[in-house]
C-alpha cells in the first residue's frame, strides 16, 4: 500500500500532458499563424475565397491558443523560458510573435478590419522593440566566454521577418488612417531598410556558420527556408511602399532604390529555393534524417506561401506580368505543404513527445 502511495504520489507530482507540452512549446511556434495566415491572404487574392475564410478562423484561433499557452508558461515554467532566452539557436524564435500579429492584422485588413490590424500592429511594435534590442543585448553582453557562432541558424532571420512585417503592417494602415499617412509612410520605409540592411548582416553569418562550423543533419534544420522567407516578405514590403501614394515624401524619395532592391531580392530569393530542395535532400536522403513532424516545419511553410503573395504583389507594383502565374503555382505548393504539416502533426501518436531542435 505505501508502495502504491509513492507512485500516486510521484503521478500527481509529475506534469500533465497539456503542461509538459507548454513548459516545452517550442518559442517559433508561432510560425504556424504565420503560415496560416499568409496562405489566407494568398487565397483571398486568388481564391478560393471560402479556403481564405476558413484558415483565417485557424490562424485567428491558433493566436489566441499560442497566446494562451505562452502567458502560462510564462507564469508557471518561467526557468523553461529563460533558458530559450539564453540559446541562440532558439531565441530568435520569439520574433515570429511579433510576425504572426502582423501577418493576422493585415489579413484582417483585407477583411475590413482596420480597427483590429492597427491594436494588432501596436501589441507587435512594442514586443518588437522589446525583442529587437533584447535579445542582442543578451548575446553579445550575457555570455563572457563561450562564441555564439555555432548558434546561428535560420531562425536569426525571423528578426529580418518580424521587421519587415510590421513594414507591411504600417503600409497597410496608410489608407486606413490618412491623417497619420506622412508618419506611417516615413515608418514603413524606415523598417524595410532596417530590415534589409538585417538581412545582409544575417546572412552573411550564417554562411560564415557553414563554412566554419561543421554542418550535421540536425544542425541544417527547417527554419533555413527563412533564407527565402525572409527575402520574400521584404519584396511585400517594398511592393507595398510602392503602392503608397507618390506625394509622400518618404516614398518619393525611395521609391526608386525600393524598387530596384525588391526586384533583387526576389531574384535572390528565387535562387535559394533550388539550393534548399538540395540541402533538404542531403538532409533527409543523403543522411536519413526522420521526416517526422517538428515545430519548425511551420518555417519552410510560410516562406513558400509568402514567396507567393510577393510576387503577385511586387508583380503588380512594378507591371512584371510574369510573375503572376508563378505566384498562383507557389500559393498551392503553399497550401500542399501547410497541409502535410498539418496531417503529420495530427497523425502523432498520443503523448509522443514533439522533437525540439534549435535549428
Amino acid at each position: 500500500m505505501a508502495a502504491d502511495a509513492g507512485v500516486a504520489a510521484g503521478q500527481a507530482r509529475s506534469p500533465s500532458r497539456a503542461a509538459r507540452a507548454i513548459r516545452d512549446l517550442h518559442p517559433g511556434y508561432f510560425a504556424f499563424v504565420m503560415a496560416t495566415g499568409i496562405i489566407s491572404t494568398g487565397t483571398f487574392l486568388l481564391g478560393p475565397s471560402w479556403l481564405s475564410r476558413a484558415l483565417l478562423v485557424v490562424a485567428a484561433a491558433g493566436l489566441v491558443v499560442l497566446s494562451v499557452a505562452l502567458v502560462i508558461r510564462l507564469v508557471r515554467f518561467r526557468p523553461s523560458v529563460v533558458a530559450d532566452i539564453r540559446a541562440p539557436e532558439r531565441v530568435f524564435g520569439f520574433f515570429t510573435i511579433t510576425a504572426g500579429l502582423d501577418v493576422l492584422g493585415v489579413r484582417l485588413s483585407y477583411a475590413g478590419h482596420p480597427v483590429a490590424t492597427a491594436i494588432l500592429a501596436v501589441l507587435a511594435a512594442a514586443l518588437w522593440l522589446v525583442l529587437t534590442y533584447g535579445v542582442p543585448a543578451s548575446l553579445l553582453l550575457a555570455r563572457a566566454h563561450d562564441s555564439v557562432l555555432g548558434g546561428v541558424n535560420g531562425t536569426w532571420l525571423l528578426w529580418v521577418v518580424s521587421t519587415q512585417s510590421l513594414a507591411v503592417t504600417a503600409s497597410t494602415l496608410v489608407l486606413a488612417r490618412p491623417s497619420q499617412s506622412g508618419l506611417l509612410a516615413a515608418a514603413a520605409v524606415g523598417l524595410w531598410s532596417v530590415g534589409l540592411v538585417l538581412y545582409l548582416l544575417l546572412v552573411s553569418l550564417i554562411v560564415l556558420r557553414w563554412l566554419t562550423v561543421p554542418m550535421t543533419p540536425e544542425a541544417l534544420g527547417p527554419p533555413y527556408w527563412i533564407l527565402m522567407g525572409a527575402t520574400a516578405i521584404t519584396v511585400l514590403a517594398g511592393a507595398w511602399i510602392l503602392k503608397l501614394p507618390a506625394a509622400l515624401p518618404a516614398v518619393r524619395a525611395t521609391s526608386g532604390f525600393v524598387e530596384g532592391f525588391s526586384y533583387a531580392l526576389w531574384a535572390f530569393g528565387t535562387w535559394w529555393i533550388p539550393l534548399l530542395i538540395v540541402l533538404g535532400f542531403w538532409r533527409h536522403v543523403r543522411h536519413h534524417w526522420p521526416l517526422t513532424y517538428e515545430p519548425t516545419l511551420w518555417s519552410v511553410v510560410f516562406p513558400l506561401g509568402m514567396y507567393s503573395v510577393a510576387t503577385l504583389s511586387f508583380g503588380k507594383a512594378a507591371g512584371l506580368a510574369f510573375m503572376a502565374p508563378l505566384s498562383r503555382f507557389m500559393l498551392w505548393v503553399a497550401v500542399a505543404a501547410w497541409v502535410m504539416v498539418t496531417a503529420a502533426f495530427l497523425a502523432r501518436r498520443p503523448g509522443e513527445p514533439v522533437r525540439r531542435s534549435g535549428a
